[in-house]
């Protein structure tokens, strides 16, 4: 039995050991081979068939016009990057790699020609020196390359040596977040922060995406990190905030979007940039989130990422910018109305336009999806914006998503409820029903939806909630004996009064959740009083345990219940009579509308003059269902 042919062994070259290298070279094997040459003596190698030759390094690579077959095959020159793959091997020719690859090696060269082994020891152990000695390092590659660029605009031959010692002399930056508690106040204290700010202007963006790499690392608050846990959590929020201030201070937020222009997206390193920048946005707002009023203020940001989400191709930074986006509408009056200032609603109109046939193709897209709705509902918290979102057809593009009943479905109806709420919103209300709404909107009440979803359950309850809303507002926008309030009313008539029917069946659901909330605040309660704690001061707070616990949704079904109650004497009778089953009445639903009536918002800023407040529509609807 041939061994040779049953495992198929390859035969070894005769006549040598060594890696044959292809007739054409790339130049960074040749470049490779060249720092190997210059990094190591002269060292004599005598070939198996007895000649001699100067090898200089014992790592260079053999050239051999053919091998054993005659072919040109060329065999990776270091697998994984290894820098001394070829270096390290013993006298038989195996080959032993260090497991480090080039940029890593040439980190520590620099480390021991600077410093030794006290250094890696230091940056090690993380010592006050180490980091001394690493800001150091760092200041002088930066005051050299800039000494030598001035000296020598021109002629980048006379600078580029200094450019990779400051590239390398960042990437040394970066195990400084691990500690920053130590290294923070020394990167303020050291004028590092000016110097790394200073670098966003440089002229070779490897360097800016150098920095913003480091910036990013260095503001990103890692609750996860070992270091983190054995550091005190206060001390370590303050060298952040004092870092981040100091960051502020010499206009980091100006500088970086400006150089999201200069980035070219179709090379990869450009690409880890933005998502830096964008990251370092994240991360700044993230702790504070007031500055997101001076990002958008002082900064061309909202132009950008419009632009950004608008592209039709999806990728990692399109739903980055997508979600920036999100995080600076969110309780911001100011930056709600600078986005409709310019032209937001119609560009986030036309990206979502985009899911009204087709669905996002993967997770990270629907992700996207999301966000883009979700930014379009923040800002349908002002007035202004509601105007803007109904001049650019925004109700009808949401009802035609409604009917597709694609995936962008329920986002949509979302959508409709934060545009139709309010006084502000009366508008939408009317257009709503001429645009045929209702029958997509009841047809989503009753549960009538064909297409099924992995989370369907949630998406349902989702549903249901934003149609109850959808509906409260148009029972509280419309006008009496409008024709639109008529065909609203009528859909509660058609079919034996299945909506209603329906209503008292979310209602029960709700009152089941709400009793269940209930005994847990009550037995929160008990405890509380057992141990001495104060219970005062946390009826807000279970309060809003209540709503979240099904009382919100009671309520927006007793306001429907009261307003179809009110105006109609056949629903009003057909409701009675499913309540008496249930031993309940219309005085169940006053307890209810009282408790909204107590917590009522009285702020009515957009509300027409002539219009009833809030609170005076619950007190009629009150007073009507006590007389019943």
């Amino acid at each position: 039995m041939d061994i040779d042919k049953l495992f198929k062994v390859p035969k070894l070259p005769a006549g040598s050991n060594k890696r044959r290298m292809p007739d054409n070279p790339t130049p960074e094997m040749l470049k490779r081979m060249r720092l190997d040459s210059e990094s190591s003596p002269e060292t004599e190698v005598t070939s198996t068939n007895g000649s001699s030759s100067r090898d200089k390094g014992k790592n260079r690579a053999t050239v051999e016009d053919e091998d054993e077959d005659g072919g040109d095959e060329m065999m990776d020159f270091a697998p994984g990057g290894d820098a001394d793959y070829f270096a390290e091997e013993d006298d038989e020719g195996r080959f032993f790699g260090g497991g480090l690859t080039k940029e890593q090696k040439d980190i520590l060269n620099i480390f021991d020609k600077d410093g030794g082994e006290g250094v890696r020891e230091d940056l090690e152990e993380m010592t006050i020196t180490g980091v001394r000695r690493l800001l150091t390092r760092f200041e002088r590659a930066a005051n050299k390359n800039q000494d030598q660029r001035s000296k020598y605009p021109d002629d980048p031959t006379r600078f580029i040596d200094s450019e990779a010692d400051l590239d390398l002399a960042l990437k040394a930056l970066l195990p400084l977040a691990q500690s920053p508690v130590l290294a923070y106040p020394e990167i303020v204290k050291s004028g590092a922060v000016e110097r790394l700010v200073g670098l966003l202007s440089h002229e070779n963006m490897d360097i800016v995406i150098d920095v913003v790499e480091v910036i990013n690392e260095f503001t990103d608050e890692d609750e996860d990190d070992v270091e983190a846990e054995e550091e005190e959590e206060g001390n370590r929020e303050e060298a952040l905030k004092q870092l981040i201030e100091a960051f502020i201070g010499n206009s980091i937020l100006e500088l970086l979007v400006d150089n999201l222009s200069r980035f070219n997206e179709e090379e990869e390193s450009d690409r880890q940039g933005i998502f830096h920048v964008l990251g370092i946005f994240e991360n700044i707002l993230g702790f504070n989130a007031d500055l997101s009023t001076e990002l958008v203020s002082k900064t061309k940001i909202l132009d950008w990422l419009l632009k950004r989400i608008e592209s039709p191709r999806h990728d990692e930074n399109r739903g980055y910018a997508a979600e920036i986006l999100s995080i600076l509408l969110q309780n911001k009056r100011p930056n709600r109305l600078e986005l409709g200032k310019r032209d937001g609603v119609e560009t986030i109109l036309k990206v979502l336009s985009r899911y009204r046939k087709k669905d996002p193709v993967n997770a990270d897209e629907t992700e996207f999806m999301e966000n883009v709705f979700d930014v379009l509902c923040s800002a349908l918290a002002e007035p202004e914006v509601k105007k803007q979102f109904l001049d650019s057809e925004g109700v009808d593009l949401m009802i035609l998503m409604m009917k597709d009943k694609m995936e962008a479905r329920s986002r949509a109806i979302k959508v409709l409820d934060y545009a139709m709420s309010g006084p502000a919103g009366t508008a939408a209300c009317e257009t709503f029903v001429d645009a045929l709404g209702l029958k997509s909107l009841f047809s989503t009440f009753m549960g009538k939806s064909k297409k099924q979803k992995a989370n369907a359950a949630h998406a349902a309850s989702e549903d249901t909630a934003h149609t109850l809303g959808i509906v409260s507002s148009l029972l509280s926008n419309l006008a009496s004996d409008s024709s639109a309030r008529i065909r609203l009313l009528a859909k509660f008539v058609e079919n034996s009064y299945e909506k209603p029917e329906k209503l008292l069946e979310i209602r029960d659901t709700a009152r089941t959740r709400l009793k269940a909330t209930e005994k847990e605040i009550e037995d929160e309660k008990k405890r509380m009083e057992a141990d001495g704690e104060e219970v005062e001061g946390m009826e807000d707070l279970w309060y809003l345990q209540r709503l979240d616990g099904g009382l919100f949704t009671l309520q927006t079904v007793d306001y429907i219940l009261a307003w179809i109650t009110m105006e109609d004497d056949g629903i009003r009778e057909h409701i009675k009579k499913l309540l008496d089953r249930k031993s309940q009445s219309f005085k169940d639903i006053v307890k209810t509308l009282q408790i909204m009536l107590d917590n009522v918002d009285d702020d009515s800023t957009d509300a027409p003059a002539d219009a009833p407040s809030q609170r005076e529509i619950l007190q009629n609807l009150i007073a009507f269902l006590d007389a019943c």
